[in-house]
């Protein structure tokens, strides 16, 4: 009855033309490709009744729903068709977009009960705040306005459909002096100046003069050290106090640190606050790795994971072994478990000369498929464990994934070369899937060559031992001549693309890096230069061929800068060869496990291990066994003066 009855809500008029009438002969899936490119055609070309006549023909086409969706998109007014649609398609991926513009369009008409009727939770803030305010037009005022103070609050950039709501959340009750330093203090992290002087204007009198003294704090916060200008240090003082040693911390540490310790205790100050500079001050000693950042991090009575990690990192910095141990003691059971932080308690028993204990924790540990594992493994001179296990799954199983209707829309828009188009369907789907289905889901992305779709899918399912569908080894014929060319081995590029795009060749990054390799276009332009080659665009870059080539030369380049030195230059390709080289030790050798726990930047460590441990995962799907760590990473020698 469903489908008779949008069929009628879609004609053109009053018994213009039936949609669904009968048809004799069912038309063949070939031919009902066909017939839908040309609807396709005919709907852009706005010409209705020949569309509509057409459209009879794919009615049991799994690309019906899209065209009714293109259809309805220039149709809002069909309000019985349209809510049909979104009650038989509602996961669809188009069911999502019409509702979008259907909910604006009954917004502009202040269609409230509607609105509220069909509208679900959605990261468009726009129909967010559309959404309370048609509460508050409905009479809901109490939820409109409870959920607009966490919005006005925020300080974060909203549209101006929100500005009904807002402004009537200024006029009422629920407009609290909390609220409105919850909104400064927002402000004040953003470091948006004209906002918080907008916000203290809402303060009464004696509290906006606070929030003057807090704005002078903000933005000159030495003056903290001044005794003058404190009159008082209780109420909201020692909040005042403790965001000036925040600010402060960023510019002058030691100066932070020393009015901190003689002067926090003259103020009135919560534990919470008090514990938040702790962690403050402790957290900014251990990042520019300074000596008394171990002892430091103990003053944070209840320290979360970051600071616990911190800990074992800054006694690595100061190559204190006792306390790596003591650091790593206090880590959580599931902290206790990651391979890096084994690695380094193994490392710091064998240093105290625990070598039995070091024994056994590098025996478990080698057990492990990471960079930390092989590591332990070439320590123990043992072969890698790459534990690999394949995905069982059965034909019968897969078919019956494949007969959905969500596969099956994929499926066409794949046979009429529609990548994109399939593409966008594929979060929506997976979302409904069990841990069961998402592994079949990441086969059939395989299946489809979508590389690094079949790998983020296998991560939702939570199962990371396919290692043919996690290291894909698509190219491997440019990448081994170019691996020829510059002597370099073939795994260890494999290990950069993977990390680098996840296998997709169109891939493109914040920053504008592009292709598998993920090169800039300034650089991809230079290196054309360089090899006498014509550069015409930075949509080079998406040509697998070139994108390889070039990425295979540029580390080639960089490997030359760096002595051969593999972890060099890999955390060059990632961070840059100037900053690698300021991060070169002074005055001594350095072991190479610690050079790479001492990279300033997350990103490049995180970087660096996941290309090396990729190289060795790719050595196996390769079948070569020549590649060990150990010979690829000599002790970084101290910088030359």
């Amino acid at each position: 009855m469903r489908i008779k009855y949008l069929a009628a809500a879609l004609l053109i008029g009053a018994g213009l033309f039936f949609w669904y009438q009968s048809v004799t002969t069912p038309p063949t899936l070939a031919q009902q490709r066909e017939y839908f490119l040309t609807a396709e055609k005919l709907l852009a070309d706005d010409k209705k009744k020949d569309f509509l006549r057409l459209s009879k023909k794919l009615v049991n086409y799994p690309l019906f729903p899209y065209l009714q969706y293109q259809w309805l998109k220039n149709r809002l007014s069909q309000t019985a068709a349209i809510t049909d649609f979104l009650t038989t398609h509602k996961d669809s991926y188009y069911a999502g977009l019409l509702r979008s513009r259907w909910l604006n369009r009954l917004a502009g008409q202040q269609r409230w009960p509607e609105f509220i009727k069909y509208y679900q939770a959605s990261e468009d803030k726009n129909l967010t705040c559309q959404f309370y305010w048609a509460n508050y037009q409905a009479g809901n005022q109490a939820l409109a306005l409870t959920e607009a103070q966490q919005l006005w609050a925020s300080v974060q950039p909203l549209p101006e459909a929100c500005t009904p709501l807002f402004n009537a959340l200024t006029s009422s009750s629920k407009l609290t002096p909390d609220v409105i330093w919850q909104r400064f203090a927002a402000t004040l992290k953003q470091n948006n100046m004209s906002e918080a002087n907008a916000t203290l204007n809402l303060l009464n009198q004696d509290d906006q003069a606070v929030a003057r003294q807090w704005l002078q704090v903000h933005q000159t916060p030495e003056i903290i050290q001044n005794k003058a200008f404190w009159k008082t240090k209780a109420g909201l003082m020692g909040q005042l106090f403790a965001h000036g040693i925040d600010r402060l911390a960023k510019t002058n540490l030691n100066l932070a640190l020393s009015l901190w310790d003689a002067q926090k205790q003259s103020f009135t100050m919560d534990n919470k606050t008090s514990q938040r500079i702790e962690h403050r001050l402790a957290l900014a000693l251990a990042m520019r790795r300074d000596q008394r950042a171990y002892d430091r991090l103990k003053y944070v009575n209840q320290p979360d994971e970051e600071l616990r990690i911190w800990s074992i990192r800054s006694a690595l910095f100061t190559q204190n072994w006792p306390h790596v141990i003591e650091a790593y003691k206090k880590l959580s059971a599931k902290e206790q478990q990651d391979p890096h932080w084994q690695y380094w308690f193994a490392r710091a028993l064998g240093e105290t000369g625990d070598n039995v204990k070091a024994l056994a924790t590098y025996t478990t540990l080698a057990k492990d498929r990471s960079f930390y594992g092989f590591l332990a493994a070439d320590s123990l001179n043992q072969p890698y464990q790459l534990n690999d296990k394949p995905i069982v799954l059965t034909e019968e199983a897969l078919t019956t994934l494949r007969q959905t209707s969500e596969i099956k829309v994929i499926e066409e828009f794949i046979a009429l070369n529609r990548d994109l188009d399939a593409r966008r369907n594929w979060p929506g789907i997976i979302k409904k899937l069990s841990k069961e289905q998402l592994l079949l889901a990441a086969k059939l992305a395989q299946h489809w060559h979508w590389e690094q779709t079949a790998i983020i899918t296998l991560t939702k399912a939570d199962y990371w031992d396919d290692l043919a569908l996690r290291f894909p080894t698509q190219y491997q014929t440019q990448v081994e001549s170019n691996a020829t060319l510059h002597d370099l081995d073939p795994a260890l590029v494999f290990g950069l693309m993977r990390q680098e795009s996840m296998m997709d060749k169109m891939a493109t990054s914040t920053v504008g890096a592009k292709g598998l390799m993920q090169l800039m276009p300034d650089t991809g332009q230079q290196i054309a230069k360089a090899l006498h080659e014509t550069w015409h665009s930075e949509n080079d870059l998406f040509n697998p061929d070139l994108n390889i080539k070039y990425g295979s030369y540029y580390f080639k380049q960089l490997l030359k800068q760096f002595n051969g030195h593999v972890a060099l230059a890999t955390a060059a390709y990632n961070a840059g060869p100037s900053r690698v080289k300021k991060w070169l030790p002074k005055g001594k050798t350095m072991p190479i496990d610690l050079w790479v726990e001492y990279i300033p930047y997350k990103e490049t460590r995180k970087y660096v291990t996941a290309v090396l441990s990729y190289a060795v995962i790719y050595q196996h799907r390769l079948q070569r066994n020549t590649l060990k760590l150990k010979n690829l990473l000599p002790d970084i020698a101290a910088a030359k003066n």
